[in-house]
């Protein structure tokens, strides 16, 4: 018996590593959409602002990004525009962190339109645009495509559905989204943090017409991704509304 365990268990290892180091081709192989650097300068604002050395940083790391998540197609075609577009929200949230990588997905589900919480994309009951998986879905982020294209059509609109759910994935690092981002902001920067965002959520439950996005009132961490929208999309105008929170956010994203 203890020799039957010793070889199936030499079994695991040996089919273990053939799988690690088919992947690892697999990455190495991967190539990048032939347009890629004309679907960034035509689609994300991010990219056209960076340096010559900055894009090419960029470019490297949505490379990166796509050789190791999938983005999966469900009752849609999957586009080469759509993965730009994920890919590059997914990279400008943690751009100035070289070494930092989305360990915690394998896959994007990419669904037409608009789903419910059975994950249906039929009925009038479908309000949901973006979604990190957990359970049977765990690793894995379900997107609306159309919501995909819309964020980055308008890229002062405060509103990037690809922003959000990859900021609740950065949140979550940590063990728990829970709208305090203990990978990004360093103890000194936390209790202000706090004190910051359950003050502001104050004030928008008492003004619904509060320039925040008032689905952040329903807990911190949706807090954490809607102001982190902002953030990304209009930061002068969250700079001039709201400047403490704007610098705390910028000692996440941006730290010197």
């Amino acid at each position: 018996m203890q020799l039957a365990g010793l070889i199936i268990f030499v079994l695991f290892i040996v089919l273990g590593l053939k799988l690690y180091y088919h992947k690892q081709k697999l990455i190495r192989n991967f190539q990048m959409p032939a347009d890629t650097k004309q679907l960034l300068e035509v689609h994300i604002a991010f990219y056209r602002n960076l340096n010559a050395d900055q894009k090419l940083e960029f470019e490297m790391r949505i490379k990166d990004f796509l050789s190791h998540v999938t983005i999966t197609g469900v009752g849609t075609v999957v586009e080469d525009l759509d993965r730009i577009l994920i890919a590059s929200g997914a990279i400008m949230i943690i751009f100035a962190f070289p070494g930092w990588r989305y360990n915690n997905i394998n896959e994007v589900l990419l669904y037409k339109d608009a789903f419910n919480e059975e994950y249906q994309q039929e009925g009038n009951d479908r309000n949901i645009l973006g979604m990190v998986g957990d359970g049977a879905l765990n690793r894995q982020m379900i997107l609306s495509q159309s919501s995909v294209r819309a964020s980055f059509q308008n890229s002062a609109d405060g509103h990037n559905t690809v922003i959000h759910e990859f900021v609740h994935l950065v949140d979550k690092a940590d063990g728990a989204a829970d709208g305090i981002p203990e990978y990004l902001l360093s103890r000194p920067y936390l209790l202000p943090w706090i004190n910051n965002m359950h003050q502001t959520i104050e004030e928008m439950k008492q003004n619904e017409h509060h320039d925040i996005n008032f689905y952040g009132t329903k807990n911190d961490a949706e807090f954490f991704a809607v102001v982190s929208e902002y953030f990304f999309e209009r930061p002068d105008a969250l700079k001039s509304h709201h400047p403490e929170l704007y610098k705390l956010l910028e000692q996440m994203f941006h730290p010197l």
